[in-house]
């Protein structure tokens, strides 16, 4: 839909926000971040090795601040010195990247 941002559904006349799960790649040491529906069960493959990957628990998202994302929330409180220095130290052993959303249909098929 016009106007939205690709991890948000319109429904009912509301937009809502779809969740953000993480799925980790052991031998390529990479974490994707999908947005999907909680009813999708899809099999993440890593983009560099091919191989399966798995689902990580991470932190839920309440945003009732108005955050635009968890992080922002979270560490909308520390300073910018502190916030580079946490996120180099995340860094060194994983590389977080988002993957787009699957495709679930041909775009040049009529309908």
């Amino acid at each position: 839909m016009a106007g939205t941002s690709p991890g948000h559904l319109f429904f009912g006349g509301n937009i809502i926000a779809m969740p953000t799960y993480e799925y980790m790649c052991d031998p390529c040491r990479m974490i994707y971040m999908v947005r999907h529906s909680m009813n999708e069960k899809p099999k993440i493959k890593c983009p560099k090795c091919e191989k399966k990957t798995k689902k990580i628990m991470s932190a839920a998202n309440l945003n009732m601040g108005g955050w635009s994302s968890p992080t922002e929330a979270k560490y909308s409180k520390l300073s910018i010195s502190d916030e580079l220095a946490r996120e180099k130290e995340l860094q060194k052993t994983y590389e977080t990247v988002w993957l787009p959303p699957p495709v679930k249909h041909d775009p040049w098929e009529e309908h």
